[in-house]
């Protein structure tokens, strides 16, 4: 029973504490003596709740007395919740002016003299020096260490920021041959190679009869087996040779020719390159046209990985930075690589540029049009002035920062902003060397800022 009295009673009294709270105005973090003001029915300085006189969470609606037979602290409205230092709220300054009193609400309003608002508030009085012309906003030490406000000297360090970004594996265009016959052609042979398999250079791919290799290389025995070897003979020779050359024959197969001195019915086809079949278009019994792809073989040994980067992030990209590409086909393994070729076009759906980077493969892991995730180191490796991005107040048209000046004074600075990294951003214009500036509740103490300036304007603007 007694514990169920207890609990109606702080019920009571917390609901009694709430109404009054809620039933306040609040005013904002403008005022030197920003407060809550109950508004009730009692009369100015009526207690409208008791509260035990050692601090302790005990409280009632009517007074009362401890068990060693002390009173209860009567509380009264206004008094009980403040956001102000007792010693803020106390006498004023001594030997100081009062210029003018603001609005208690933070409205723009002042008054040369003492003066209530239709809630019955005192105007809160501003001394001389606290509307200051430096640009500089004052704030109470009070304040300082409740809003936890806190500063950092602007420094020299290395800002890198690592771009990441999606991508596809693409062959090198460089390491690609096909293999087409440039005179007509019969397919007597194929080799047992077949789409996807690896060869090598020089290995057999098929055996061709071609009207015209042999009509060439006919002539080249002619030309070998004549026993003039100087002057314009000599001149035909190369010549003949320079035929077969041009009908693409294989060197191997040329070199038979001049050891045999006999014309082949077939002529060896091998690889021009080490790499992967990754076209086959070859049957044994069929005739070749002239330009027709029989084969298409790539260098897997380097791949390039196309990189799409968003459009924002282009102007950090340059040639030469590196970058690490992960496979998502093999989770936890890294292939690094450079830019080499930033490609001068933006594609219009997604918005993204295109750079390249050249990987070496030599276990040939990557495949062509395999997906892959890179990542950009951008930035130079020079120092440059930078302060946290938390000290940066961006408004989209301008950007600013608080010096903290000593002595709870703070002034707002106009800053250029350049590259960001690892929490930081250089600054290019705005700041010097060791210039402290606030990393938290900035924005409170720019709120303050902005409230006074607009008060003192309403001021100097009411002065006839």
């Amino acid at each position: 029973m007694k514990r169920s009295f207890q609990v109606a009673i702080a019920a009571a009294v917390t609901a009694a504490v709430i109404a009054g709270v809620f039933a306040r105005p609040y005013l904002l973090p403008g005022g030197e003596h920003a407060h809550v003001i109950a508004q009730a029915s009692a009369p100015a300085g009526a207690p409208i709740y008791y509260q035990d006189p050692d601090g302790k969470p005990f409280y009632s609606l009517t007074p009362k007395k401890t068990p060693d037979g002390r009173d209860y602290r009567a509380v009264p409205r206004g008094a009980d919740i403040s956001f102000d230092d007792p010693e803020e709220s106390a006498a004023p300054p001594a030997g100081r002016k009062i210029k003018y009193y603001r609005n208690p609400m933070g409205l723009p309003d002042v008054s040369p003299t003492p003066k209530k608002d239709s809630m019955g508030m005192d105007y809160i009085p501003v001394y001389e020096g606290e509307d200051n012309d430096d640009g500089s906003v004052k704030v109470s030490p009070g304040k300082i260490q409740r809003t936890g406000v806190k500063s950092e000297l602007a420094a020299r360090r290395v800002i890198r920021t690592t771009v990441r970004a999606p991508g596809t594996i693409q062959l090198d265009e460089r390491r690609v041959s096909v293999i087409a016959m440039r005179a007509e052609s019969y397919v007597q042979k194929v080799a047992d190679v077949t789409t996807g398999a690896h060869v090598v250079k020089g290995q057999p791919l098929m055996e061709i009869y071609s009207p015209a290799v042999s009509s060439a290389a006919a002539e080249y025995i002619s030309t070998l087996n004549s026993k003039v070897t100087g002057g314009a003979e000599g001149s035909y020779g190369r010549g003949s040779r320079q035929r077969l050359m041009n009908l693409d024959v294989p060197e191997a197969a040329i070199v038979a020719i001049e050891k045999g001195r006999n014309v082949p019915i077939g002529i060896e086809w091998t690889s021009p390159r080490d790499g992967i079949v990754l076209e086959r278009n070859v049957v044994e019994g069929m005739r070749a046209q002239p330009g027709e792809t029989l084969f298409r073989i790539a260098d897997h040994s380097v791949m390039w990985a196309m990189i799409d980067v968003a459009e924002r992030d282009l102007g950090a990209m340059a040639v030469g930075q590196r970058a690490i590409v992960r496979a998502r086909g093999f989770p936890g393994r890294e292939f690094a690589g450079k830019i080499n070729v930033i490609y001068p076009a933006i594609t219009r759906e997604t918005r993204t540029a295109r750079v390249r980077v050249e990987l070496s493969n030599p276990d040939l892991l990557l495949i062509h049009d395999m997906y892959v995730d890179a990542e950009i180191e951008t930035g130079s490796g020079t120092a440059v002035l930078a302060v946290p991005e938390s000290s940066v107040m961006d408004t989209g048209s301008r950007q600013a920062v608080l010096v903290d000046k000593g002595e709870g004074r703070f002034e707002p600075r106009e800053v250029k902003l350049g590259h960001r990294g690892e929490g930081y951003v250089e600054i290019r214009e705005g700041l010097a060397d060791n210039d402290p500036v606030v990393t938290s509740a900035n924005f409170l103490i720019d709120a303050e800022s902005n409230l006074k300036a607009a008060l003192k304007g309403f001021a100097e603007g009411s002065q006839p």
